[in-house]
């Protein structure tokens, strides 16, 4: 788990646990209610990406299940801080619960096809990332339709880098399955993690500068949408329309290096 949780909120992993005796029912509960903040914002953090039918509740209520399981599972001889492995445990939920609703809709996903192969097409072509004006014109799209498109599809790019890092971390070195499915044909089902990793390293380094330091901003910083763009200075759309340009690219990358 090489990831840090994030810097907003205190570990008590001193504060409740020891190698000694296990946690009373007294102290359990004292540590649900310590992470109760974590568990809102890592919902906050997802649902603001998802549509509106995707419950903040519902994932609030599987975040305190995950870390249920964490406090269960946390061994503290492993030297992994408890709100490391907690905030893994609780996003962990919230992901199975996503992926269990199936809540992108067929149209959306087969725009998200059609985009990914206009970028690996116009890719393949230039030997160079696509422009905004050249992907609008392969799906045929005035400029503003095309950012509109893109906005549509933010939730599926969102979700496929959090699946992706979830089940990383959750397989280790063995192999992923059902990481970014889209069906029952997706070639991203059974990849090996090692490969995985190469091919993301190379696919990150060759993304435009812009599009390279949002994705880095959100996944290494944490910066939500909004304090990306203050730093950039672009409005919040504009960021998560770049964040979702930089996924396209991605899994483009990652289906052509499994094809070859």
């Amino acid at each position: 788990m090489n990831k840090q949780p994030s810097p907003r909120f205190k570990d008590y992993t001193n504060t409740f646990f020891s190698q000694a005796e296990p946690l009373s029912a007294e102290k359990r509960n004292e540590l649900i209610l310590a992470y109760t903040p974590l568990i809102k914002y890592i919902a906050a953090r997802l649902a603001s990406r998802l549509p509106a039918q995707v419950s903040l509740d519902d994932l609030i209520s599987c975040g305190i299940i995950g870390l249920i399981d964490a406090i269960n599972k946390f061994d503290l001889s492993k030297n992994v801080q408890f709100k490391t492995y907690a905030e893994f445990r609780i996003k962990g939920a919230m992901l199975d619960e996503l992926r269990a609703l199936d809540w992108v809709p067929r149209s959306i996903r087969r725009k998200t096809t059609d985009l990914e192969k206009a970028y690996a097409d116009i890719e393949k072509q230039t030997g160079r990332p696509a422009t905004d004006e050249e992907a609008a014109r392969a799906m045929g799209l005035a400029l503003d339709d095309f950012y509109k498109l893109l906005d549509e599809t933010k939730s599926v790019t969102f979700m496929d880098i959090e699946f992706l890092r979830q089940k990383a971390t959750e397989a280790n070195d063995s192999t992923l399955s059902e990481t970014f499915a889209m069906d029952d044909r997706d070639p991203f089902t059974a990849i090996n993690l090692a490969q995985i990793r190469a091919i993301l390293a190379k696919a990150i380094s060759d993304l435009p500068e812009k599009e390279k330091l949002a994705v880095s901003l959100y996944y290494q910083e944490e910066l939500t949408m909004k304090e990306i763009g203050e730093v950039l200075g672009y409005t919040e759309s504009r960021i998560s329309q770049m964040h979702s340009k930089a996924m396209f690219r991605l899994r483009a990358k990652l289906k052509k290096a499994l094809a070859d």
